[in-house]
């Protein structure tokens, strides 16, 4: 709440997303007097429009799938219909709390929250548009963590009434018939899983010619067949020329391999990525260094311009919500005065598909480009205890080490709770722990762990149980 139209403080934040609010926080703990400037909603992208209310709405998916197995454990189960206005209210709920909690957080640790759209005047002055009025910042270091937002490309008739972003796509309360979705990144992939697990009839539309383009090729190979045996159909190494509207739906002209069809569907979703949120006058009136759409920063979070520091989706890389809460903390630490760095090698990412991938560190192709020798361990799930008494055979885990040391540099899974295993390799890739150590530390039994411990072993030539 605003008590005047003149604040001075140490620390102005512009951005209440996953980096904006953790940078608030933090520099809070350290005594800090912290302004906040939030347009809509704290906690951004990732609470509101992201990663929290997509995997709410993905345990609808989880919880079809386990019905859909239930036959082989005796139970004689069937599902009569999906209530979306359900699911999307549910979700709604989940987000609302999770929002009110950031809230509280940034209440209790002294933030002050100016809600309206923040303009920069200089690295030691904001000012702010509200309904109120206007305010004025005067700070001592600014952090910008203005995010991003979905990109619509230049396609003609993307604008037309039933293409929607992923935004769109988690307020819909009913489930369409049929969807195109271009684009086969995590944002893609995710929700041909969800409409698909629905009931949509869902065609996923890919200009590479594989799904998860920077992701490890033999997972994109073996979960593109998943896919496909759950009912999902790609049309790969496409282009998209166009869409249009017909009596029965949208047309989707797609061109690839030599011949051009037309994708007909009731709803179009466009997943092709994220625009940043730093490309505005005032950012270049300031000077900061922007390269290819991002603001360029050191590994102290650190701008060209003194005192000016900027975290998350707005420097580029990977647009993660856990590594912009690592690079939140990180620029409030160096903008108190508190010298920090981020390890860049072992940034974990998930992708929430049914099966679950998760990735840290290096791939084996990383690693040859970097001219490294690796030795590859490999664990198939379907020799685990645990997967095959959860009914879960597909998948596997892989460990890329260095051949001369041992040394742990990346890991893939594909695989149930892909997402949860992959903290123990993200550990031993921060640490530069040997393959050994984990092949050799009691795990218990029996669980999907294993397949890591497994994996392991059999990077240093003994695996047990493959």
């Amino acid at each position: 709440m605003i008590d005047s139209k003149v604040h001075s403080i140490n620390i102005c934040i512009l951005g209440g997303g996953p980096a904006g609010y953790v940078a608030a926080i933090r520099a809070a703990q350290l005594g800090g007097r912290v302004t906040l400037v939030e347009e809509k909603e704290v906690g951004g992208t990732c609470l509101n429009r992201g990663c929290i209310p997509t995997k709410a709405l993905l345990k609808v998916s989880e919880v079809l799938s386990m019905i859909s197995k239930s036959k082989e454990l005796g139970i004689a189960v069937t599902v009569s219909s999906v209530d979306a206005s359900v699911g999307k209210a549910r979700k709604d709920r989940v987000v609302k709390s999770l929002r009110m909690g950031v809230e509280h957080l940034l209440a209790k640790n002294g933030i002050e929250i100016i809600r309206g759209k923040g303009w920069i005047e200089s690295p030691q002055r904001v000012t702010v548009k509200t309904a109120e009025g206007e305010a004025v910042v005067n700070c001592n270091r600014l952090i910008i963590t203005t995010g991003s937002e979905p990109l619509i490309p230049e396609i003609p008739g993307v604008r037309l009434e039933g293409v929607i972003t992923s935004d769109e796509a988690l307020e819909l309360t009913e489930i369409p018939e049929s969807i195109t979705i271009i684009g086969a990144g995590a944002i893609g992939v995710e929700f041909a899983t969800l409409y698909n697990s629905l009931g949509s009839k869902v065609t996923v539309v890919e200009f590479q010619e594989t799904i998860l383009p920077n992701e490890d090729k033999e997972i994109t190979v073996e979960l593109l067949k998943i896919m496909k045996r759950q009912g999902i159909k790609f049309k790969l190494a496409s282009k998209v020329l166009g869409i249009s509207k017909s009596p029965n739906g949208l047309e989707t002209q797609v061109k690839g391999e030599g011949e051009e069809v037309s994708l007909l569907s009731e709803k179009i979703l466009v997943a092709v990525g994220r625009k940043l949120g730093c490309v505005s006058p005032d950012i270049s009136a300031m000077g900061l260094e922007v390269t290819k759409g991002s603001i360029v920063v050191n590994d102290r979070m650190e701008t060209n311009v003194t005192g000016v520091y900027a975290a998350g989706d707005v420097i580029g890389g990977n647009l993660l919500a856990h590594l912009a809460f690592a690079e939140g903390r990180v620029a409030a630490e160096n903008a108190m005065g508190i010298p920090s760095r981020l390890n860049y090698k072992a940034v974990p990412a998930c992708v929430y598909t049914n099966p679950e991938v998760a990735s840290v560190g290096l791939s084996e192709d990383q690693a040859k480009e970097q001219g490294i020798a690796v030795k590859v361990g490999r664990f198939d799930f379907r020799n685990n205890g645990r997967a095959l008494c959860h009914g879960e055979r597909e998948g596997f885990v892989k460990v890329i080490t260095e051949e001369s040391t041992g040394i742990i540099l990346g890991g893939r899974i594909l695989g149930p709770h892909a997402s949860e295993l992959l903290s123990e390799i993200t550990l031993a890739v921060s640490l530069g722990v040997k393959a050994e150590v984990l092949a050799d530390m009691i795990h218990p039994h029996p669980t999907l762990a294993e397949a890591v411990m497994e994996a392991c072993g059999d990077a240093i030539g003994r695996a047990i149980h493959k």
